[in-house]
């Protein structure tokens, strides 16, 4: 039972969060926020995330209320890790699995070792383009939007910094792989960059955020635990 006062969630609450599957973050804040108004009978209450994870990914977001919403724009800019998987031999427009493969290629040239070294290329500073299905803005439209009516649009390159970029396992034509990176980092568009270094192309087919600077997906919790715990008994205070 979560035994936390409304006082406390209007001071200000850092809520971990295990974001599932085909939840957007938008639905997994609105969720927390229906639960905390409906218990605490509140009108006004201020909540929001830290870093959006798209409905396809799943893991850690961190969900801010009250007064510790002021904290945001310094929790967005922490370190963030993720585990995932990337498929090789096929590309799809969004470089993710919200769009169907348009190119196959072959892989039989693709070694354990060719992999592994293949990393090396994305350490560091890097430059990388952001996916066009993304909700990144342009003249006041959203990427997505050109994608979705066919229109091609100019992207600009970002400067991003990829700290550590590993290949966990591999069972061809999926490649597991653990990414600690900075801000602003697409791992689409790693996934879609790694498979045209390979010449194989390459798709992300699963991502999890397992962190955000010093919080773990470990210590997090499912919208629907959260809620649960919440209403297990009527609050008296």
């Amino acid at each position: 039972m979560d035994t936390r006062t409304k006082e406390d969630f209007l001071n200000g609450q850092l809520l971990l969060i295990d974001k599932p599957l085909d939840w957007s973050s938008f639905q997994a804040v609105n969720k927390l926020k229906w639960v905390i108004r409906k218990k605490f009978a509140l009108k006004k209450f201020k909540i929001g995330h830290a870093g959006t994870l798209d409905p396809l990914a799943t893991g850690l977001l961190l969900i801010c209320t009250g007064k510790f919403t002021k904290t945001i724009t310094e929790l967005q800019g922490q370190i963030k890790e993720y585990t995932g998987t990337i498929t090789l031999g096929a590309t799809t427009p969004s470089y993710d699995l919200e769009t169907e493969i348009d190119q196959t290629f072959d892989i039989t040239h693709i070694t354990e070792q060719l992999l592994h070294e293949t990393t090396a290329q994305f350490v560091g500073e890097i430059e990388q383009i952001p996916p066009i299905f993304s909700a990144l803005k342009k003249d006041g439209k959203r990427l997505y939007e050109y994608a979705r009516e066919g229109k091609s649009v100019e992207i600009k390159k970002r400067n991003i910094t990829i700290t550590s970029f590993e290949i966990t396992s591999i069972e061809l034509p999926k490649v597991n792989f653990r990414v600690v990176c900075s801000k602003g980092t697409y791992i689409r568009s790693l996934a879609n960059d790694y498979g045209k270094a390979l010449q194989s192309g390459g798709h992300l087919s699963s991502l999890r955020r397992t962190k955000i600077g010093d919080y773990n997906v470990n210590k997090a919790i499912d919208p629907l635990a959260f809620e649960a715990n919440m209403i297990v008994k009527k609050d008296n205070s």
